[in-house]
């Protein structure tokens, strides 16, 4: 099947839609599967890399969780939403200029796709309200989902590993709660999502499938651990080889089901992760690199440099999109899949303002690029976290239009420019060269902050 073959079939109404099932890691680094170079074990996402299209040029919403969700949720920038950093107590949050929750008015993907007749579930990290002391937040059923399974980032029924957070979050109810260790979590929501499939065989599915892993704190399964006893000197490595396995593992269990049930030709499967991997100061202090690779990219969590907001990106839609294709020149970012992937199944999102693109022509095979800029802020305030190493701590602005990404503190300093088709790892500042082009985006990027709300 050739190129406009596959692109007309792709976005081809059916007479039975698509399930789309959206997998979310969390921390995982842009280069730690195997199939972006990676020296971690991945065999099954590697596989489905290769049975879709992979892109080399995603990034997320946000450097840290719950914006990077907000972002895919609505389809919007989440500083839009006040919600710029991760959702921590209240009086953190307010100390921040945060909201306690997302607003359930604001665009929901699994709204749009529920209205259209889709069975919808959520189940894994939810973060976007609900927590610590903040009990009364919607439930997921209040964006659009039918079902959900969550942990300590969120209320209703949910698993709580060992911990203070678990122990905060059973004292507010609101749901059936189980205790689970933190190694049986993945395999906990993958289950749960291939008993949704099975339950729904007679209507289309959209089911958010959004782990815990790979986050630290590593505790993986100790039979995987050991198998990795001689793989590093570094303990956080050893741990973090497991993890990835046992996620890779669960994993392939729902591919398999997909498979078994006969869903393959008709469920769109995503993967991406979240934002960089884990950039603690308490790892440099004992002298260990964190675990996680960039792939050389500047930054990890909580930077708005390459290396914390670049993930892996990949879909599969067997008999649909052209497997083996790797798109190395599409600028697609979080907030584009909510219209992308609502065009790409016929699902209706007119209605929804969004900041994101329609780029479904790319995730059907074909190279499209974007024709808005994306904008990204974290922080806003000097009580959020920094990465642990003062070179991968950015400015707390930035925007990228095509090849340029331009980086700048709110209050105009620390102008940054990089051209990223020649200077990927963000190491040569070339605004002092490019006066017209650094001054047209900064006009831009501080417009676009002016325009945020703040808390009053």
């Amino acid at each position: 099947m050739n190129r406009r073959t596959f692109l007309s079939a792709a976005l081809q109404p059916r007479r039975r839609p698509p399930n789309v099932v959206f997998i979310l890691a969390d921390d995982l680094g842009y280069s730690d599967l195997g199939c972006y170079g990676g020296v971690y074990h991945s065999p099954n996402l590697d596989r489905l890399a290769s049975e879709g299209v992979r892109f080399t040029q995603f990034t997320v919403a946000g450097p840290i969780c719950s914006p990077s969700r907000v972002g895919l949720t609505t389809g919007q920038f989440p500083s839009r939403h006040l919600i710029h950093s991760f959702l921590n107590s209240r009086a953190a949050n307010r100390e921040r200029g945060m909201r306690d929750w997302l607003d359930p008015a604001a665009p929901a993907v699994a709204r749009a796709f529920q209205k259209a007749g889709y069975a919808t579930g959520h189940f894994g990290k939810w973060h976007m309200g609900g927590g610590r002391d903040v009990g009364e937040a919607p439930l997921p059923q209040a964006y659009g989902f039918d079902e959900s399974l969550a942990s300590f980032e969120g209320l209703g029924d949910r698993i709580l590993p060992p911990g203070n957070l678990s122990n905060q979050s059973e004292k507010l109810g609101r749901g059936e709660i189980r205790r689970v260790a933190k190694h049986e979590q993945t395999g906990i929501y993958v289950d749960r999502t291939i008993d949704f499939l099975d339950r729904h065989r007679d209507r289309p599915a959209y089911v958010h499938l959004w782990l815990n892993d790979v986050h630290d704190a590593f505790e993986p399964n100790p039979r995987t651990l050991a198998k990795y006893d001689g793989v590093s000197p570094n303990k956080y490595v050893r741990q973090y080889h497991a993890v990835v396995d046992d996620m890779d593992r669960d994993l392939g269990r729902l591919l398999t089901a997909i498979g078994r049930m006969g869903l393959e030709e008709n469920t769109i499967v995503i993967f991406a992760s979240d934002n960089g991997p884990t950039a603690w100061p308490r790892y440099y202090k004992e002298g260990l690199e964190p675990p996680g690779d960039a792939a050389g990219l500047r930054g990890r969590k909580w930077s708005l440099y390459e290396g914390g907001i670049r993930e892996p990106f990949f879909i599969r839609w067997k008999g649909r999109i052209p497997a083996g294709r790797v798109n190395r020149e599409t600028i697609l970012t979080a907030v584009d899949m909510f219209p992308s992937i609502c065009r790409l199944t016929g699902v209706d999102a007119a209605a929804a303002s969004l900041d994101g693109e329609d780029m479904s022509a790319a995730l059907a095979g074909r190279r499209k690029q974007r024709r808005k800029p994306i904008f990204w802020e974290y922080p806003r305030s000097k009580k959020d976290l920094r990465p642990g190493l003062e070179k991968d701590q950015s400015p707390n602005l930035a925007v990228r239009d095509g090849r340029w990404k331009l980086l700048i503190n709110a209050d105009g300093s620390r102008a940054e420019l990089y051209d990223l088709e020649r200077d990927l790892a963000e190491s040569t500042n070339v605004a002092a060269r490019n006066p017209s082009i650094a001054r047209r985006l900064t006009r831009q990027l501080l417009a676009w902050r002016e325009s945020l709300p703040v808390l009053t």
